[in-house]
């Protein structure tokens, strides 16, 4: 039997090339089926390669939906284009809507601020047509004053001394009648050789022994002498002053020993024309206001400015106005009296027991060339 065992399979017949082909290919491809990466074959490997693509989906894909619902739809195609972007970025892209509401109402404030307040620019009181549209603007800004410039006339100014000359004057008429004052200020005159002499090196060359002898206290000396330092230190000077505004003018010039508010407001009126200047603690101008509006009792300084609000920018030619008024009812005003007789009557220097109201004599003249229209 072991001989026929053996002998079979070489009892079976012998297959043709065409008949085995397709029997090898049927094996070949049951077998890639069945076991494709074990088969060393070219075919199967081609076969093979397909698989590897195939790949487990990314984390960042099932998360971008949930992104999409939050942002807005102006930002949700910027965000599918940047995978990149973060909730940060798309919590900006929403809010950058809502800005220009905000500044919408801030624009239209700002444009009614500006019609609402118009600003005049006013100039010196010496320059031409400048007076006269004062004098319009006040009538038209306040009817009670306009009763008063219907009254009395204009004033008028001339041309003035240099300011170093007009401060120093101020120190020499301080707490004096007209009639010492005029006295003292024509000897010091003369010691320094005119007035185009009155220059800081002048004064300080001169000894308060020097200027005792003509009458000036060795305190107002020393005031002439810190005057004429801050010049010579270069603290002050003519053209500084001239074009410092009036807050800084004040500023500067309190620093002067001797010198104060009510000088200083009388310095800027009556010296450097200053259209603007009201003399808060000038007691005609007060009383004057009080006169005016029938006020129960003697405004204080400072509710002057409050008061006299509506004369701005012209609130040097409503004082005068004011004095005019003053010296109408009998009340002598320092000011109209060396503007129009250059002297005070004995009985209106006994009214004068106050020094503001001998001070605007002093000012007045130490101001310089200043002639107010009768």
């Amino acid at each position: 039997m072991g001989e026929q065992t053996k002998i079979q399979p070489q009892s079976q017949p012998v297959q043709s090339e065409s008949q085995a082909l397709p029997q090898i290919e049927a094996q070949v491809q049951t077998q890639s089926l069945s076991q494709p990466f074990n088969t060393p074959t070219t075919t199967t490997s081609e076969l093979t390669t397909v698989p590897p693509p195939i790949t487990s989906p990314p984390a960042k894909i099932p998360s971008r939906p949930r992104k999409i619902r939050k942002v807005s739809p102006n930002a949700a195609a910027t965000t599918a284009n940047d995978p990149n972007s973060s909730p940060t970025s798309t919590t900006t892209t929403t809010e950058t809507p809502k800005s220009p509401a905000i500044k919408t109402p801030r624009t239209k404030t700002s444009q009614q601020l500006v019609i609402a307040t118009p600003r005049i620019v006013a100039r010196s009181l010496t320059c031409e047509g400048e007076l006269e549209y004062a004098i319009h603007y006040l009538r038209n800004a306040d009817p009670l004053l306009a009763s008063l410039i219907d009254i009395y006339q204009p004033p008028s100014f001339d041309t003035f001394p240099t300011p170093f000359l007009a401060l120093a004057r101020s120190i020499l008429y301080q707490q004096l009648a007209f009639k010492a004052g005029s006295s003292i200020y024509t000897r010091f005159i003369s010691l320094c050789g005119g007035e185009a002499g009155v220059l800081p090196e002048t004064v300080l060359a001169l000894t308060p022994q020097q200027l005792r002898q003509f009458g000036v206290s060795g305190r107002k000396a020393s005031y002439l002498h810190d005057l004429a330092r801050k010049y010579r230190n270069g603290i002050l000077s003519d053209s500084a002053i001239v074009n410092m505004d009036d807050r800084s003018l004040f500023t500067m010039l309190t620093m002067v020993n001797g010198i104060g508010s009510w000088s200083v407001h009388m310095f800027m009126i009556f010296s450097l024309h200053r259209p603007d200047v009201l003399p808060i603690n000038d007691l005609q101008v007060r009383k004057g206001v009080q006169l005016l509006y029938n006020l129960p009792e003697l405004p204080r300084p400072s509710q002057m400015d409050q008061l006299c609000e509506k004369w701005r920018p012209y609130r040097s030619v409503a004082s005068w106005y004011l004095w005019r008024l003053q010296e109408s009812k009998g009340s002598p005003s320092s000011v109209i009296a060396v503007s129009t007789s250059g002297n005070l009557t004995q009985q209106q220097q006994e009214d004068q027991q106050q020094p503001q109201l001998i001070d605007p004599i002093n000012s007045i003249l130490n101001l310089g060339a200043c002639a107010w229209g009768q």
